[in-house]
């Protein structure tokens, strides 16, 4: 009988330091600073903990070394934060200004308590300009991702729509592009955590599930329905 052929074994994953190193490569290509960064926040945090080691520990050696162990602990944590914040930029400006960068940090990078898609809701095919729209707690954010110029027609386009639906809903409004009043890619994540929360929770559910029919089905919605009025079904 014919032996049977051992399945190939699955490529192997890099383990977790190869990827730090990896993105710590990625990193130092595209910013030559990042490596300076990463020092001084390691060597800080080290040159910190022994200051504070002198004046605090009372001239015990055991205190002494319990707060040097702490502070290059707390260097290897500051390291790997800024390295964390540098590798982000690095990755997002990279991909800045290409049709579709707002939907891949939609998809990534959203900060917790907020939805969006990837998917553009509102573009123009000819120029690859588009909106996307992400719901949380502050409300509707439309993103305009293009020239200031051409993608404003669009977003107060999709924003009127917002308001004739969501009218008591505050909507803040975005752009990424190439303007100089624009938001770079890399702090889109953060301007969306700025915006303040309006909204509570079940607020919050009733205008994701309202905007998510209106994307689903595309049938027109009863003027003066408000979603802060709907009220939740009782458990029979």
């Amino acid at each position: 009988m014919a032996r049977k052929e051992k399945p190939a074994k699955a490529a192997k994953e890099p383990g977790r330091l190869k990827q730090m190193w990896q993105v710590f490569q990625m990193t130092r290509r595209y910013d030559k600073t990042a490596v300076w960064w990463i020092l001084l926040g390691f060597v800080g945090s080290i040159a910190i903990s022994v200051v504070l080691a002198f004046l605090i520990s009372g001239g015990s050696v055991f205190g002494m070394v319990l707060w040097i162990i702490a502070g290059v602990l707390a260097g290897i944590l500051a390291a790997m934060i800024i390295l964390g914040r540098k590798a982000e930029k690095a990755a997002y400006s990279q991909i800045s200004g290409q049709p579709g960068a707002v939907g891949a940090v939609f998809r990534s990078s959203l900060p917790r308590g907020w939805q969006g898609s990837e998917m553009p809701v509102n573009a123009n095919a000819k120029t690859q300009d588009a909106v996307y729209r992400a719901v949380g707690r502050g409300g509707v954010v439309l993103v305009g991702e293009g020239p200031r110029s051409r993608a404003s027609r669009l977003v107060e386009d999709e924003k009127r729509k917002v308001n004739r639906v969501l009218p008591n809903v505050p909507v803040t409004v975005l752009f990424v592009g190439p303007d100089e009043d624009s938001v770079p890619l890399y702090k889109l994540t953060r301007s969306v955590r700025k915006v303040k929360p309006t909204l509570t929770k079940p607020e919050t559910l009733a205008v994701m599930n309202r905007l998510s029919s209106l994307s689903s089905t595309g049938l027109p919605i009863p003027k003066g329905v408000d979603p802060f009025k709907v009220k939740p079904q009782r458990a029979r």
